[in-house]
């Protein structure tokens, strides 16, 4: 049976107060997220990350001075190794699942070493972003690529771009979604709203496919509740600087749900675990603006994490990449991005 080494990469995130600053810098230093030349981007980058520590760290004291985001995501990656043996897709020893970040600990030149160690005859690549953006997916696998050829790692390797309607995912979020809906109808017929982070607008117009597949997701979402004349909306959060973003923006959407006196049910749609953003800004910070708004009442939903069903659903990704004779796949195994995103990496052959 084939040695073979899964990369599940998630964005990272401070592990203290001290690393905050390190962490921004990295994050606004990727020219994915700054879109300026060097030297410029660095300038920028310190600058952002300087102005921003103070705030970023009275956040993640929030959750214990750090973040969750490495903690959480190894547990995925215990429960896909375990999915993969139980399944028989693998023998234990035979598989194994490392755990890659973006902007903090463990960064790609770091597991690459673990990796090459393990001695893997491939290697499959697995994003923990459901819907694919140059500023996320591509970005990581980038960093990956780099990080392997300095490492020489010649190994064969595929990869999984996106999974933004993948059933266990869907049907993971659904379930939550119907226990919030329980909660909340005592208070009135409740608004969802799908909550995706946001990018800067000129990303998105220069053919990055992100918001199209939020929409795709969001699209899955309401067919698999099939509750008639669902009220619901899809918004974006955590906007950054003063560029125009894609909207509406979750904040909006709250103080319209607050003007309409109707109770919400906020999910978010591209996080898989708990980090700042869930756990702070959705469930801190917009339940505070919601009660500050007039909204009723409020419900998380949490993320997918561990659930079976979506972990299930990682599995299969693994196994139709190792099938199949692409070198990126998404999880139909076939492109699902209209020609006119440029930014697609499969529209990039």
């Amino acid at each position: 049976m084939t040695k073979t080494a899964v990369i599940l990469f998630n964005l990272g995130g401070p592990d203290s107060p001290e690393a905050v600053a390190s962490f921004l810098f990295n994050l606004f230093n990727d020219p994915a997220i700054i879109r300026l030349p060097q030297p410029l981007r660095y300038l920028v980058a310190k600058l952002i990350s300087s102005r921003r520590e103070k705030t970023a760290q009275d956040i993640y004291g929030k959750i214990g001075g750090g973040s969750p985001i490495l903690e959480n995501t190894m547990a995925q990656a215990r429960a896909l190794e375990n999915a993969l043996v139980d399944q028989g897709h693998a023998r234990r020893g035979r598989i194994k699942c490392f755990v890659c970040m973006r902007y903090w600990h463990p960064f790609a030149d770091q597991v690459t070493a673990q990796v090459k160690e393990f001695g893997p005859e491939e290697i499959i690549l697995l994003p923990l972003y459901p819907q694919y953006s140059t500023t996320t997916t591509a970005s990581s696998l980038k960093a990956w690529k780099t990080a392997a050829a300095k490492a020489w790692l010649n190994v064969r390797t595929k990869s999984v771009c996106c999974y933004p309607d993948e059933p266990g995912f869907i049907h993971v979020l659904t379930d939550l979604i119907r226990a919030s809906l329980r909660e909340a109808e005592p208070h009135g017929i409740p608004r969802i709203l799908f909550s995706a982070h946001g990018l800067p607008k000129k990303i998105v117009q220069a053919g990055d496919p992100y918001q199209w597949q939020c929409e795709r997701t969001a699209r899955a979402l309401v067919k698999e509740l099939a509750v008639d004349g669902l009220d619901w909306s899809l918004c974006y959060q955590s906007r950054v600087g003063p560029l125009k973003w894609i909207g509406p923006s979750t904040d909006d959407e709250i103080r319209r749900a607050g003007a309409d006196k109707v109770p919400v049910v906020i999910v978010p749609i591209s996080f898989v675990s708990e980090h700042s953003e869930t756990l702070v800004e959705i469930d801190m910070e917009c339940r505070h603006l919601a009660a500050q708004s007039g909204v009723p009442f409020y419900v998380y939903t949490s993320t997918v994490s561990t659930a079976s069903a979506f972990i299930n659903g990682l599995a299969a990704l693994v196994q139709k990449a190792r099938a199949d004779g692409k070198n990126c796949i998404s999880s139909t195994g076939a492109q699902i991005c209209p020609q006119d995103f440029s930014g697609c990496c499969q529209n990039q052959k």
